[in-house]
């Protein structure tokens, strides 16, 4: 009989847990669906593939160097206070981020860009102080403009596109 109290008690206690909820039986309401947003690239701007102006001799901040500019219409005030600009050069070898350091002409040299209202300069300048070297008219450009939205948080940290290579910021914003 002892054994009996102890199955039917355990027995019932099972009942009970399982069978108790803390729904009230009411359902939700499902709402309604939002408009969809825009396609791909969550409003990130890009150009195309640009050849820029034979450049020329210019000292920026004490640096000689060649300079040549890009014209980026969307380039707003807004984007350069609160956005992100990405500056890429193309040629023979491969693609790169701005600003690239590199050997050409057997000295070490940097292109970087310059972004204002509208227009992007690119710089090019010698490590050594020692002369110029050119920009040829045969690279070509390509900027990418990342508007600035909401503010991160410390749960969302922004990502640091200036980080990513060419075609890890084409995959993340669907550039073609």
């Amino acid at each position: 009989m002892k054994f009996s109290k102890t199955i039917f008690t355990i027995l019932l206690v099972a009942i009970s847990t399982v069978s108790c909820s803390s729904d009230d039986g009411a359902d939700g309401v499902d709402g309604q669906t939002g408009a969809t947003g825009p396609s791909g690239s969550a409003n990130v701007i890009y150009s195309a593939w640009i050849t820029a102006p034979t450049a020329a001799a210019e000292t920026i901040d004490g640096t000689s160097g060649m300079s040549t500019t890009i014209n980026a219409p969307e380039l707003s005030a807004d984007i350069l206070a609160k956005g992100t600009i990405l500056v890429y050069v193309s040629f023979g070898s491969g693609t790169y981020t701005l600003p690239y350091t590199s050997t050409a002409g057997g000295f070490v040299n940097t292109i970087t860009a310059i972004s204002t209202l509208q227009k992007i300069k690119l710089f090019r300048f010698r490590h050594d102080a020692g002369g110029t070297v050119n920009l040829p008219t045969t690279l070509s450009w390509r900027y990418i403009l990342i508007p600035g939205g909401v503010a991160a948080t410390a749960k969302t940290a922004k990502l640091d596109y200036s980080k990513m290579s060419y075609e890890e910021v084409c995959a993340h914003f669907n550039i073609q």
